[in-house]
């Protein structure tokens, strides 16, 4: 279970996970040890899976964000079983929600520009098996982007 001071303190590493135990102990009014085995036990207990680093997409030319909701042709388990193991291997798909209603999965797909994407789109997904159908929106503004989920 978590107290007020582990969600404030799992609050304050999704904003900055570079900021040292000091730091952080200053901020939560608590020991620098304390602080450091609140942080072994949120590790242990793996609400933190991992720490990364956030980059900038523009910097690396990579701001061409398309959502593509895929329809496979079947919902048969060795379909939907088959096609995950696939797109986890394409770098340029961020994320994949398995999803209900009109779609079967949405896809978060990171590119340079509409030639890459329609690369990806000629080259890798359609070329994957039982996908009926595909639908692509195009990024025009990014309102909001975040990864801090409140405790």
């Amino acid at each position: 279970m978590l107290d007020s001071k582990d969600k404030k303190l799992l609050i304050l590493l999704q904003n900055d996970s570079k900021k040292t135990t000091k730091q952080l102990a200053g901020e939560l009014d608590l020991s620098v040890t304390a602080v450091f085995e609140r942080i072994k036990k949120l590790e242990k207990q793996q609400v933190i899976d991992k720490y990364v680093a956030l980059v900038d997409k523009t910097k690396l030319h990579k701001n061409f964000i398309v959502l593509c909701h895929v329809r496979l042709a079947q919902h048969k388990k060795e379909y939907i079983s088959q096609f995950e193991k696939e797109i986890i291997q394409f770098p340029e798909v961020l994320e994949c929600f398995h999803v209900s209603g009109d779609h079967d999965y949405i896809l978060k797909i990171c590119v340079r520009d509409i030639e890459e994407y329609r690369d990806f789109m000629v080259s890798k997904l359609t070329n994957l098996q039982h996908i009926a159908s595909t639908q692509s929106s195009f990024m025009i503004k990014e309102v909001k982007n975040s990864t801090v989920i409140e405790p």
